[in-house]
């Protein structure tokens, strides 16, 4: 699972810090030799890092003066790992960097502002609505590297078998479900109980968990009420599988969609490689994939997610210019193109959409609901306001308390996290 921290993630790893610093390390700073950068790669480590690996190789036969220290951290340990390294200036020259993570290291001082510098040559190449996103209080802190969102990801052989066409609305799901259910005997939908998830239903009701720039929050307003009561509805009624609220809920969801065994989901493109595995898409041709479901409003949209590569501001001059370097080559568009062909990842310029890219189907699916996709404000604490919603949507959909009392909660709680916010 990608979205969000693990609340157990480590605090510290200063070990890690001192085998793999950049900042703090003199090791590569003679001017008779190769600098030495650290680069903390936060993918796969079994179906992503090979590729960056290999192109970091690529990089280094281009560049002699430059040596890259790889090093593969766990996502779910990645962003204590670095608040700790940077505090204690110990931190790697480069970070895959989650894009909630971005404004939020930034805010400490802890990334350097790349505007102007190298690593942003070619800006006008990428998704502008990536850049915005990349950016704190005016400047940008991070190249977008690899881009998401979600989407309705369907079965299309079990939607013909049933005569239905990919939903426009919720409801319109809640009817084709009934159908697949009649004419098929398997569900037509399955959805999650994570708030990452949950998010699309807000969108589609022009709510969210806040109002960024009113200082508000707005978990439990009546637009935000009526979202995730639709999200609610949807666990229960002919074709709706029940909520899954068990720890390995996002597993249960993948396999069985994977397999036959439900006829759609929401999903994001991490999944596409193993959507692939499953017996339901060895005809890769068989996956559907369409924007999200519209709300009330007629509105459709989801979360954009994805990782940014950024620069410690605390290395020495010599490895900012060296990281800056690695970090152009890493986001060009014959890298992007390289990446999505081998991780089938999203690229986040266009001109790596090119025809091989493209002939990839969940690629080119998923491209085409990039349009949907909807930023995240440059709220340093936006990406941790899921926590609260992730430990109550669950009560919620599993009957423990009330749509109202737990979007209570989670007020109260997101409330904690941003206290200049009004409620």
């Amino acid at each position: 699972m990608r979205r969000g921290i693990a609340a157990t993630a480590l605090v510290a790893s200063l070990a890690l810090a001192a085998t793999a610093c950049g900042g703090g390390d003199d090791s590569g700073s003679d001017s008779s030799g190769p600098v030495t950068i650290t680069w903390w790669d936060t993918s796969n480590a079994t179906n992503e890092a090979p590729t960056y690996q290999a192109l970091v190789k690529q990089f280094e036969a281009a560049n002699k003066d430059i040596k890259v220290k790889y090093v593969n951290v766990p996502f779910d340990q990645a962003q204590n790992k670095f608040d700790t390294a940077a505090g204690s200036k110990g931190a790697p020259d480069v970070l895959r960097s989650e894009v909630g993570w971005t404004p939020a290291f930034a805010k400490k001082g802890y990334f350097l502002p790349l505007d102007g510098t190298e690593a942003l040559a070619e800006q006008d190449k990428f998704q502008s609505s990536l850049i915005e996103q990349a950016k704190y209080e005016g400047k940008t802190y991070g190249v977008p590297f690899t881009t998401d969102t979600l989407a309705l990801v369907y079965n299309k052989e079990l939607f013909e078998q049933a005569g239905v066409e990919a939903p426009k609305t919720w409801d319109d799901l809640k009817k084709a479900a009934a159908t697949i259910k009649a004419k098929t005997g398997v569900d037509g939908y399955w959805g999650s109980t994570q708030a990452y998830y949950a998010q699309s239903f807000l969108y589609g009701e022009g709510a969210d968990t806040v109002d960024a720039e009113a200082k508000k929050v707005t978990v439990a307003s009546p637009e935000a009420k009526k979202a995730y009561g639709t999200w609610l509805s949807l666990f229960e009624g002919k074709g709706l599988h029940k909520a899954d609220t068990t720890a390995d809920a996002y597993a249960h969801i993948q396999d069985a969609f994977v397999n036959g065994k439900v006829a759609a989901i929401i999903q994001g493109p991490w999944e596409i490689t193993n959507f692939y595995k499953g017996s339901a898409f060895a005809d890769k041709e068989n996956l559907g994939i369409t924007t999200v479901p519209a709300g009330s409003t007629g509105k459709a949209g989801a979360p954009t997610g994805g990782h940014n590569l950024s620069v410690y501001a605390g290395s020495d001059e010599a490895h900012q210019k060296a990281a800056l370097k690695f970090v152009n080559f890493m986001t060009s568009a014959k890298a992007q193109e390289t990446i999505a062909l081998k991780n089938s990842t999203l690229p986040t310029r266009d001109d790596a959409y090119t025809a091989e890219v493209k002939a990839d189907p969940g690629i080119a699916g998923y491209q085409g609901v990039l349009a949907a996709a909807q930023p995240r404000p440059a709220l340093p604490e936006y990406s941790s306001l899921w926590g609260p919603l992730d430990k109550e949507l669950p009560k919620i959909a599993g009957g423990k308390v009330s749509l109202d009392e737990g979007l209570s909660n989670a007020e109260t709680d997101i409330a904690k996290l941003v206290p200049d916010f009004s409620k």
